[in-house]
């Protein structure tokens, strides 16, 4: 079963959020964006590839049987680097772009089995999805200047063990698993309705808004990076071969400190002190969930062009913005401005407001 963390989800973040990577890459359009703003998901028609979960910025996705932390600790740990949708995984497309550097890096050589992918029927985006990993990872070592390498083969991996019989399924059926088999037959009866099931957020879900939290995937990147010698030279990439993080700009003159792109970053990429006094970024945390964009009305923050390879290996805090801290005449309270500003936003909308109702224009 395919499961929706909706504390984790950007787009709970907020109503501009444009995020619908997961609908995108469904090969069944087993999701969609609910009325809630959320994803929404037909379990009758999902067919647990994963694929959705491994694309998800935030992991708010998941599936029952499989984890891909687990699965990497596991895969780094075996002697095989195969990887197979008959094997070891449910698809491919199942892994993020850090995972699969990262397990590259570790085992130095991986092989993805596409030998199963021609007859597949949810090729039409997963094949295509895995062949976009595997040409981003590709282009990624080769300018961290690694020597790991991922082939793609026609391998058709068969398992010849042995198919549990009888006494293996009596075995199973005791005390132990009574709940597993308790919620796998309401996960049953939840697939059999073919509508689209809609999530909303419970308060539980609420108090995971405030927390800035880091993926799983990019704390086992940042683990496996620091295991990588350093290359001879720091080299710069085309930033739209970077699909899972970014380098950003800002535009002094647009940026208004409404405090709104760092308010609603989920892993804290994007950061002020106390005071509100600058923003703040780190391209390492940044999950290229594009929100703070989303949210900022003076599209003030962008993309840069490029991103530096040096990142992965000496992360740096970076300074996009600077702020004057003043006391606002109006309600004496202290605000943040890049502008000679005597009052604090939120009275400078009031006092226009006002205005407004009444009538008066800047020419009277």
């Amino acid at each position: 079963m395919l499961q929706l963390n909706a504390g984790l989800c950007v787009r709970s973040l907020s109503v501009e959020s444009e995020c619908n990577k997961c609908e995108l890459v469904c090969p069944t359009t087993a999701i969609a964006i609910g009325e809630s703003n959320l994803p929404a998901i037909n379990f009758s028609e999902c067919v647990t590839c994963g694929a959705c979960t491994a694309i998800c910025p935030s992991e708010a996705l998941t599936l029952d049987e499989f984890d891909a932390t687990n699965f990497f600790f596991d895969f780094v740990e075996d002697k095989e680097n195969l990887l197979s949708c008959r094997k070891n995984v449910p698809c491919i497309s199942a892994l993020s772009i850090e995972h699969i550097i990262s397990l590259a890096v570790l085992k130095k050589e991986i092989v993805f089995d596409m030998g199963y992918c021609g007859d597949c029927d949810i090729a039409h985006t997963c094949h295509t999805q895995i062949l976009k990993n595997y040409e981003e990872a590709t282009y990624l070592l080769e300018a961290m200047e690694n020597e790991a390498v991922i082939k793609l083969e026609n391998i058709c991996y068969e398992d010849e063990s042995k198919n549990s019989n009888r006494r293996d399924f009596l075995n199973a059926a005791n005390l132990k698993t009574v709940g597993k088999v308790k919620k796998s037959f309401e996960d049953e009866v939840q697939k059999a309705s073919d509508e689209l099931t809609e999530h909303t957020l419970e308060k539980t879900d609420i108090a995971l808004l405030r927390r800035k939290t880091i993926p799983n995937r990019r704390k086992i990147f940042f683990t496996a990076i620091k295991r990588v010698e350093t290359p001879s030279q720091f080299h710069v990439v085309d930033a739209r071969e970077v699909s899972f993080t970014s380098q950003k700009l800002m535009d002094e003159e647009a940026c208004t400190a409404c405090q709104m792109c760092y308010r609603v970053c989920p892993t804290g990429a994007l950061v002020s002190d106390r005071k509100n006094s600058k923003i703040d970024f780190d391209p390492f945390l940044c999950i290229k969930c594009h929100i703070c964009h989303d949210v900022c009305e003076p599209n003030a923050i962008t993309l840069a062009d490029s991103y530096h390879v040096k990142e992965f290996f000496e992360p740096k805090v970076q300074n996009l913005m600077s702020f004057n801290v003043r006391r606002c005449d109006e309600c004496d309270a202290f605000f943040s401005t890049n502008t000679a500003d005597k009052m604090c936003y939120r009275c400078k909308c009031e006092e226009e407001e006002a205005r407004e109702l009444w009538g008066i224009t800047d020419d009277m």
